[in-house]
């Protein structure tokens, strides 16, 4: 196995170990929120997008290389008669397995199957997964200023009562001073 095939190999093993990994149960779920808040994953989080990318490009280069190894082999059978070399019929044999292997190692990774249609599908959904993103997001902003506006109307509302309230208070006040000195000689007058 060439070099980078031995890579993505150790990669998708790793892959499994982690998954298998977070799904070990003895390990309390307070220790695996230390360890997805520390420093390590927040760094793995904010250079996660452009590791993805690339680790995305190369695997895809990769499986063009397989594609045209196993073209390479698929054509070698016409143009040359291995029947009388046994040991070179093994030899292109064991090489298109490998390039075989290799495509599918590759097309594994990128999420499956390597079809046209169904790229041109999932090319589709992403872009109206995206449109969706966009009004969603749309929506929110609009959302958001609603509740702004929302916000300050009952907060003008709250400072407005809070003022009635004041005004009204005074006014009971006054109200009372005026009645206690209409009610206050007529008391006196009474006695």
């Amino acid at each position: 196995m060439s070099l980078q095939w031995t890579a993505v190999a150790t990669f998708l093993y790793a892959e499994v170990f982690a998954v298998l990994l977070l799904c070990i149960p003895f390990i309390s779920p307070k220790r695996w929120q230390k360890i997805f808040k520390s420093r390590l994953v927040e760094l793995v989080l904010i250079y996660g997008n452009t590791f993805f990318v690339v680790l995305i490009i190369i695997l895809v280069l990769l499986v063009i290389d397989a594609v045209r190894e196993i073209r390479k082999y698929d054509d070698v059978t016409e143009k040359v008669n291995l029947q009388n070399n046994p040991g070179a019929m093994e030899h292109f044999h064991m090489k298109l397995f490998r390039a075989q292997r290799n495509l599918y190692i590759g097309a594994a990774e990128d999420g499956g199957k390597l079809d046209v249609g169904s790229a041109e599908v999932k090319l589709e959904e992403n872009k109206s997964l995206k449109n969706d993103l966009k009004k969603l997001k749309d929506e929110l902003a609009n959302t958001k200023k609603k509740l702004e506006k929302a916000e300050n109307e009952a907060l003008a509302m709250h400072k407005q009562s809070e003022g009635l309230t004041k005004e009204y208070d005074r006014l009971l006040e006054e109200h009372a001073k005026l009645q206690a000195s209409v009610r206050g000689p007529s008391d006196k007058k009474e006695e």
